[in-house]
C-alpha cells in the first residue's frame, strides 16, 4: 500500500521508496500512450494523405480536449469520493480503459478523417487519466516531500515516453515490416500502438490496486480548512467582480475573428476567437449566479478559481504558457524538419521518409530518457542548493538552445545533442512548477487548481496548433525549420518570465 491510514493529526506520513513508486507508476503507462500520440499522429496524418500545411489543424483536437476536459476533471476529482475507490482513482481507471481502446483502434484507421477522431478520443482519455495523477501526488504526500514526489513522477513519465517513442524504431530491428504503401500505416506503428494500450491499462491499474487514499475527514485535517469554507470564499469573490473583464474577454474573441477576415488567415484561427468569445460569456452567467445568490455549480467554481488564482500561481502559468508552446512546435514539427533536411524526404510513402520518421523516435526517446535520469539526479541537487526557481529558468535556458542547434547541424545524429537540452527542459518542466505550486495550494482544492494550471499547458498548444500554420503559411512557406527558431525563442521567453517567480519559503 502507498499509505496507511492513522489517526488524523496536522501533518501527513513520509512516503518510503515504495510508497513513491505506486503514487507515481500509473503515469509511466500514460506517458507511453502521450510518447506514441506525440511521436506518431503527424507521420500517421501525412501517410494518410495530409499536406503539411495541414498538419496544425488536425492537431487541434489534443489541446481543445485538454482545455476542456481537465478544469472539469479536476473540479470532479476534488468532490468525489466512492469509498474504497477513492476520489482520483475512479478517473484514473476510465481514463485509462477509453485510452487504451483508442491506441488498439488508431493504427486500423482507413482514411484520415477517422484517426483525427480518435485522436481527440484518445487525448480526451489520456486528460481523464492524467490531470488528477497531480493531484493525487499533492494528496498523498507531506509538503517536503512534494519536490521528490514530482520528482519520481517525472522519472517515470520520461521512462515512459521512452519506452513509446522508440518502440516503432526497436520492432524495426526486430525484423517487423517499417515500410507501407501510399495511404498505409506501417506494421511498426501498428504493433507499437497495441503494446501501449496494454502497458498504459496495465500500469494505472497498479496504481489504483497498491494506493489508498485519505479520506475527506481525514484531508480536512491535514489542510486544517473544510472545504465548503474555501468554495464560499471563491463564490464571495466572484460576486465582488464587475462584468468588464467579461466584456474585454468577448471583445478580444472578436478581434480575432476580425483579423482571420482581414489578414486571410486559416480558418482554425477562428477557433481561438470563439473560445475567448465563449469564456467571457461563461464568466458573465457566474458571476451573475454568484450575485443571485443561486446554489453554486461547476461553472461558478471553474470561472470564481479561475478568476481567484493565487499571485505565484500566475507567475508560473506565463511561464507554463510560453515553455509548451515551444514543446508543442516541437511535437509537431520534428518529423517534418527531419525528414525533410536530414533524410531529402519531404513526401510521405517513400523509405527515406519512413527511416527520417523511425529516427524521430529515437530522438523523442533521447529527450525523454534524459528527462528521466535527469529528473531523479541533477534537478534535486541544483535545486537544493539554488531553489527550484533559479533551477527550473536555467533549465529552460537548456532547452532554448537544443532547439536552435536544430540549424547547427546536418548529420541526423547530431541531433542527439540537441535532445540532451530539451531532455533537461522537459524534466524541469513536468517536475519544478508542480512542486512549487503544491506546496504553495489549499491541499482540498488541488484537482481544480492544478486543472486550471493545465489551462496554461493547453491554450498554448491551441495558440501553436491555428496560429503557427499561418504564420509558416505567410513567411516561410515549405520551409518547417524555422519552427525550431520560434520553439527556440519562445523558450528563451519562458525563462525570463521564470525570474519573477519567488518560491515560497
Amino acid at each position: 500500500m502507498a499509505s496507511t491510514l492513522h489517526d488524523p493529526t496536522c501533518e501527513k506520513p513520509r512516503q518510503g521508496f515504495g510508497g513513491l513508486w505506486n503514487i507515481s507508476f500509473g503515469f509511466f503507462g500514460i506517458q507511453i500512450g502521450f510518447a506514441l500520440q506525440n511521436a506518431n499522429m503527424s507521420r500517421i496524418f501525412q501517410s494518410l494523405g495530409t499536406s503539411l500545411d495541414d498538419l496544425p489543424a488536425l492537431w487541434v483536437a489534443a489541446p481543445l480536449t485538454g482545455l476542456l476536459v481537465q478544469p472539469i476533471i479536476g473540479h470532479m476529482s476534488d468532490r468525489t469520493w466512492l469509498g474504497r475507490l477513492g476520489r482520483r482513482r475512479p478517473y484514473f481507471l476510465a481514463g485509462a480503459l477509453l485510452a487504451a481502446f483508442a491506441l488498439l483502434v488508431m493504427p486500423e484507421a482507413p482514411v484520415l478523417l477517422f484517426a483525427a477522431v480518435m485522436l481527440w478520443v484518445l487525448d480526451a482519455s489520456l486528460n481523464i487519466s492524467m490531470e488528477p495523477f497531480r493531484a493525487f501526488v499533492g494528496d498523498m504526500l507531506r509538503k517536503d516531500q512534494h519536490g521528490v514526489g514530482y520528482a519520481v513522477q517525472t522519472a517515470f513519465i520520461g521512462a515512459g515516453a521512452v519506452i513509446g517513442s522508440i518502440f516503432p524504431w526497436l520492432l524495426e530491428r526486430w525484423g517487423v515490416s517499417n515500410d507501407a504503401a501510399a495511404g498505409a500505416i506501417p506494421d511498426t506503428v501498428r504493433y507499437a500502438f497495441w503494446f501501449g494500450g496494454v502497458a498504459l491499462f496495465a500500469a494505472v491499474l497498479w496504481t489504483v490496486v497498491s494506493t489508498r487514499e485519505y479520506s475527506p475527514r481525514e484531508m480536512t485535517a491535514f489542510d486544517g480548512v473544510a472545504a465548503d469554507t474555501e468554495h464560499g470564499h471563491t463564490l464571495r469573490v466572484l460576486a465582488a467582480r464587475s462584468f468588464v473583464s467579461s466584456i474585454v474577454w468577448i471583445a478580444a474573441g472578436a478581434i480575432v475573428v476580425a483579423a482571420v477576415w482581414q489578414f486571410v488567415l486559416k480558418k482554425e484561427v477562428y477557433l481561438l476567437g470563439a473560445l475567448l468569445a465563449a469564456y467571457g460569456l461563461a464568466s458573465i452567467v457566474a458571476i451573475a449566479m454568484a450575485r443571485s445568490g443561486k446554489p453554486a455549480g461547476m461553472l461558478s467554481h471553474i470561472v470564481g478559481d479561475f478568476s481567484g488564482m493565487p499571485d505565484l500561481m500566475k507567475r508560473l502559468a506565463l511561464v507554463q504558457f510560453f515553455s509548451w508552446s515551444a514543446l508543442f512546435i516541437m511535437w509537431i514539427n520534428t518529423t517534418p524538419v527531419v525528414v525533410q533536411y536530414f533524410y531529402g524526404a519531404p513526401a510521405a510513402g517513400t523509405p527515406a521518409f519512413q527511416d527520417g520518421a523511425s529516427w524521430v523516435d529515437v530522438l523523442f526517446a533521447t529527450y525523454n530518457g534524459v528527462a528521466a535520469i535527469v529528473a531523479l539526479t541533477l534537478l534535486p541537487l541544483v535545486a537544493a542548493r539554488i531553489g527550484r526557481a533559479r533551477t527550473h529558468t536555467l533549465a529552460l535556458l537548456c532547452g532554448a538552445a537544443g532547439y536552435a542547434s536544430f540549424f547547427a547541424f546536418r548529420d541526423a545524429r547530431m541531433l542527439l545533442v540537441s535532445e540532451i537540452g530539451i531532455g533537461i527542459a522537459w524534466a524541469s518542466i513536468l517536475a519544478m512548477p508542480y512542486a512549487i505550486l503544491a506546496s504553495s495550494l489549499p491541499q482540498r482544492k488541488l484537482g481544480i487548481y492544478m486543472g486550471l494550471f493545465n489551462v496554461f499547458v493547453v491554450v498554448p498548444q491551441l495558440l501553436v496548433a491555428t496560429v503557427m500554420g499561418s504564420i509558416m503559411r505567410a513567411f516561410f512557406p515549405r520551409e518547417p525549420i524555422w519552427t525550431m527558431a520560434f520553439a527556440a525563442g519562445v523558450m528563451a521567453l519562458a525563462a525570463l518570465a521564470m525570474l519573477r517567480v519567488k518560491e515560497p519559503a
